[in-house]
């Protein structure tokens, strides 16, 4: 099973799914393109939340870092003036120093998430979606700016005039993106931001034509007109989406097979592109986050 991954609603969907199906036969491709360099070593923030879940170690109130993690680093470089531009908990910044050190020998992206998944004794197939720097970056009234700097620094406020993903155009697919791709054709893209964290990995050379030959199955994020957690309407509107689960299945086109939307939603499915379900998509527990697991293994038994 190959899910695409930003980095809340799809970890969520994953902690279900692991309750079916080995970690081994689990392989998730990951956004990178909101990586950002903090005190000289590069955070991967979705890369992150996706080992940290499978190695037991994610604090899973917030979906973002170490569980019990402590901040003395971070308070200390407050203390000298340094204020650094993610809040990172100690043992999230030895995650960062063990995969920069790696990247400042030679080593790609990809390889040291490997070694890192392997530090870690994680068995599932976690990857980076390229080895390139990518970012996501947001034009704004007051000028463009790292989606970080959007997100975490001015908190979501400003009004979005454009998203462009700086990079891409010389990123390539990496070897065991492709590898992993090949050897499975059931693909879930999960119920993460569209626009930055599913978008980037869509926008990479040959992934969408590969996908358009898979069992492709999306969960939308948006319920009604608002998305379940993060910027993704402001995003989507900057995109010229609609901001609605039938906005997210234009913004995925012709790739999908299914659609799964929430069962609140206020969609007429009989506008959408694609066949069209609903679920209870509130993961706001693991028990639930398994039950559309399950439902949406069962949807793959649909699609001829």
């Amino acid at each position: 099973m190959i899910l695409l991954s930003g980095g809340t609603g799809t970890p969520k969907l994953i902690q279900g799914l692991r309750r079916l199906i080995p970690d081994e036969k689990i392989t998730v491709i990951v956004n990178t393109a909101e990586d950002i360099v903090v005190s000289g070593n590069l955070v991967s923030p979705d890369l992150d939340t996706v080992l940290y879940l499978f190695s037991g170690q994610l604090d899973d109130t917030k979906w973002w870092g170490v569980r019990n993690d402590t901040f003395s680093t971070n308070e200390t470089l407050k203390k000298l003036g340094i204020n650094e531009k993610l809040m990172i908990g100690d043992a999230d910044r030895a995650t960062h120093i063990f995969r920069s050190e790696l990247m400042r020998k030679g080593t790609s992206l990809t390889k040291a998430t490997m070694q890192l998944s392997a530090a870690m004794r994680i068995r599932a197939n976690v990857l980076p979606m390229c080895d390139e720097k990518v970012d996501t970056m947001i034009k704004t009234p007051q000028g463009e700016m790292h989606f970080q700097d959007f997100w975490v620094g001015a908190k979501g406020e400003p009004d979005v005039l454009e998203v462009n993903i700086k990079g891409i155009e010389k990123a390539k697919t990496t070897r065991e993106v492709m590898e992993a791709l090949g050897s499975d054709d059931k693909v879930i893209i999960g119920p993460s931001n569209p626009i930055t964290s599913i978008g980037p990995i869509l926008a990479l050379k040959e992934i969408r034509g590969i996908l358009s030959w898979k069992k492709v199955i999306a969960i939308s994020p948006i319920i009604g007109d608002a998305p379940v957690s993060g910027p993704a309407g402001k995003l989507m509107k900057a995109r010229g989406f609609p901001v609605s689960s039938l906005g997210v299945a234009q913004c995925y086109g012709d790739i999908l097979d299914m659609m799964v939307i929430d069962e609140r939603d206020t969609a007429d499915e009989n506008e959408f592109p694609v066949k069209t379900v609903r679920f209870d998509t509130m993961m706001t527990t693991v028990e639930k986050s398994e039950a559309l697991a399950i439902k949406i293994l069962d949807l793959f038994r649909d699609i001829g």
